[in-house]
């Protein structure tokens, strides 16, 4: 009898082993991103609310061949999601003015 309740005690005390909570947590980061295209590179100044960036625009035709450009470095902004006031300046000249909202993790194209 104390060989059953000791192997009993050794099995619910093993079976007890490793359970457990685990919490995994998902989701889309807290930013988003803006990238414009044309048909050619070039350099624009880009003034998002009150912050302003330098970035060259994706060619319209490497865009399309490689859609995961719009995610290189030198020509994402990162900003955070909601809506936001843009203007883009080429050599001085305004070309764009216009309200966008982006969600969360998502990236908005701006074709100029």
């Amino acid at each position: 009898m104390k060989k059953l309740l000791l192997f009993l005690s050794a099995a619910l005390l093993l079976a007890s082993c490793g359970v457990g909570s685990h919490t995994v947590v998902s989701g889309r980061a807290d930013e988003a991103g803006i990238v414009f295209f044309s048909d050619r590179t070039q350099t624009i100044d880009v003034t998002i609310d009150r912050d302003t960036y330098r970035v060259n625009t994706v060619k319209d035709s490497d865009f399309k061949s490689k859609r995961n450009i719009k995610r290189t470095a030198e020509n994402l902004i990162v900003i955070k999601p909601g809506q936001h006031d843009v203007k883009v300046r080429l050599r001085g000249e305004t070309i764009l003015t216009q309200k966008i909202f982006v969600s969360a993790g998502d990236t908005k194209v701006i074709n100029l």
